[in-house]
């Protein structure tokens, strides 16, 4: 865990998100890579207000660059140690980022339950949440096919081998969500 960092903060966000998400969940169907990012906004503000680690008060680094968050006290320049990236999938294990930075990644993995048949009011579960240290050397490119003859889409680096990576870094589990075919499902639910 980062320094400072408690499994109580973190279930204090995963509650808050939880929460305030329910409201916004349709923007999942619309698109979901922006629903992850909104998790991931909404995990920092959390963790901002619950924790040891702050907001970067620089607009230009919170929204485009990296850290999401940075240690109480550390100054404007956080070392790999004092930062925190917070990320959000509903894959079971893949981790991209559009920074290769060494630091701290808190990785939410979510499932949307639009029936909140896991519970009730919920449309949102927080299933799993990975604390893990990545080194720059843990990021493998993943190119971009766009071009001036259009498509594509931003590059990207993805984590090397993630679900060694983050093997035993769960520092938050649900006992009723299990991996089935890659995909998180209700572990009764067949």
């Amino acid at each position: 865990m980062p320094p400072g960092l408690t499994v109580t903060a973190i279930r204090k966000a995963v509650e808050y998100v939880e929460r305030d998400l329910s409201d916004l969940v349709e923007i999942y169907y619309e698109q979901a890579n922006v629903f992850s990012a909104i998790i991931g906004i909404f995990a920092t503000k959390a963790l901002d207000a619950n924790s040891v680690y702050e907001k970067s008060r620089n607009l230009d680094v919170a929204q485009q660059r990296f850290p999401d968050l940075k240690k109480r006290g550390c100054g404007n320049a956080p070392t790999p140690q004092e930062s925190l990236e917070c990320k959000a999938s509903k894959r079971a294990w893949a981790v991209q980022s559009h920074y290769d930075h060494s630091g701290w990644y808190i990785i939410w993995r979510y499932l949307v339950d639009p029936t909140c048949s896991l519970e009730a009011g919920r449309p949102v579960i927080i299933w799993r949440v990975d604390v893990v240290f990545v080194e720059k050397d843990d990021w493998k490119y993943e190119g971009s096919k766009a071009g001036v003859s259009g498509g594509g889409r931003t590059h990207t680096f993805g984590l090397r081998n993630p679900a060694e990576k983050l093997r035993d870094k769960a520092v938050y589990r649900r006992s009723d969500i299990t991996i089935r075919d890659g995909k998180a499902v209700p572990r009764n639910g067949e």
